[in-house]
């Protein structure tokens, strides 16, 4: 992939030259000759780097700043400047650039911050990638109860309610909340996350509502809380059953009022957020063990999602393995495919860590597996069952009207094939269905020549 770099720069000189510096490193660069022509430019170029000069007539570099990053919150901005001071670096900084170069520019530190700012650029675009892959898992299937969260997060997302999301490890309670953020108006704006059991208890105030220079001992610096950094957006409080009782109380008087005082501060700061928990915990029964504030539950739980086990939607293994194997294929280096016993034999577990343990067996599997082919074989030497696990002879709840349709479609596609010998093309044709769509439903359910 060839970069893109916007350079904005009212100097003509400074622009050519960069130009020609950038151009030589094999980048594409786009000019623009002042802050409103980058404005009007940038969604047109779409740039992975932008190089911004501070002072420039009409709309300033801040300012232009400030514009971009409401355009694309993801902007990598690099400012320069021949009257570069601590104040404007910091000023630059706290609105979002990654860095300032002073001019005349240095060619060798030039090159090496757009290494960097192009490195930083691609590897949160991954993340993101990472964030929205990690999601599409949470959709893979067609279980009535994957179309019951479905429903609910269409209807919660778009509305500014709090959601409390339940369920067992490893069911995508995470995935649940960053859809609903997704899906929402905030979406441009910041999705911060914070793990309540990851926090030890004394320092759970300070990372959710931030700290003053000398509150306590190694606060050595001002520091913005979760609530600050997700203003505008989305809280996420992963484990929300884990939070001490005197966090609970100060987290219940921010819901209630919108403002945050920092620990030592004097002065509230309102906030803009809208607050998603998570638990794996029954609530009502923390309640009655006086564990978990009561009046805090009904702030959180305007709407609750329940994510369900993946015991309850083993109809959407099939789905799940395929969508695995494909995704983890590149990145293992490996080509594998799951045969029809494999696949119904991976149905029958339990799996107590539900979708995230599925991930990893599939994973184990692609890599360890004897053949191109997985087999049921396989499956049993490379998943040992825990002590006192008992497999049963069938798949549970395989005669569901889920399974059913899902049966009758592979039945139908393998004729079809088939009739056709084999011929996707054909058979797609004749099905009046895209060929790409028959090559993963061939995938999904492991159809093969030899094995229809």
């Amino acid at each position: 992939m060839k970069h893109r770099v916007l350079v904005i720069d009212d100097e003509p000189g400074i622009r050519q030259a960069l130009r020609q510096v950038l151009e030589y490193e094999g980048l594409e660069v786009r000019l623009a000759g002042s802050g409103g022509e980058a404005i009007t430019v940038y969604p047109d170029v779409r740039p992975h780097l932008v190089f911004l000069d501070v002072k420039m007539a009409g709309i300033d570099g801040l300012e232009t700043l400030a514009r971009l990053r409401d355009l694309d919150p993801e902007a990598v901005v690099v400012m320069i400047s021949g009257h570069a001071t601590v104040s404007t670096a910091v000023e630059a900084t706290r609105r979002g650039a990654f860095d300032v170069l002073e001019k005349p520019l240095d060619t060798d530190r030039l090159l090496l911050t757009v290494r960097n700012a192009l490195r930083h650029g691609d590897l949160e675009r991954e993340n993101a990638e990472l964030r929205d892959g990690a999601g599409a898992e949470l959709m893979v299937g067609a279980s009535a109860a994957l179309t019951e969260v479905r429903a609910l997060l269409q209807k919660v997302a778009p509305t500014g309610a709090r959601v409390l999301i339940t369920g067992e490890n490893g069911t995508g309670k995470e995935l649940v909340a960053r859809a609903i953020h997704r899906g929402s108006p905030r979406a441009s704006r910041p999705f911060i996350e914070l793990n309540c059991a990851a926090i030890p208890g004394e320092l759970i105030e300070s990372e959710l509502f931030g700290h003053v220079k000398g509150s306590f001992t190694g606060a050595i610096a001002d520091r913005a809380g979760k609530f600050e950094q997700a203003d505008g957006g989305t809280l996420f409080l992963d484990e929300i059953g884990d939070m001490s009782l005197a966090a609970q109380a100060k987290l219940l008087r921010v819901l209630q009022e919108g403002l945050v005082t920092r620990i030592g501060g004097q002065r509230p700061v309102q906030v803009d957020v809208r607050v998603l928990a998570a638990t794996n915990k029954d609530l009502h029964a923390e309640i009655a063990e006086g564990r978990f504030r009561e009046d805090l539950l009904y702030r959180l739980n305007v709407v609750e999602i329940e994510v369900p086990p993946l015991r309850d939607r083993l109809t959407d293994v099939p789905l799940l393995v395929a969508h695995f194997a494909e995704r983890l294929g590149p990145s293992l280096g490996v080509e594998r495919r799951f045969g029809e016993e494999a696949v119904r034999a991976l149905q029958r577990r339990g799996w107590p860590g539900n979708v995230r343990e599925l991930r990893n067996a599939v994973e184990r599997l692609m890599i360890l597996a004897a053949e191109r082919t997985v087999s049921a074989d396989d499956v049993e030497r490379l998943l040992p069952l825990a002590p006192g696990e008992q497999v049963p002879d069938e798949v549970p709840g395989e005669q569901t009207f889920e399974a059913f349709k899902h049966d009758a479609e592979r039945q139908f596609l393998a004729q079809k094939l088939r009739e056709h010998d084999w011929n996707v093309s054909e058979t797609a044709r004749a099905l009046k269905m895209p060929r790409s769509n028959l090559y993963k439903k061939i995938e999904r359910y492991g159809l093969s020549r030899e094995h229809p």
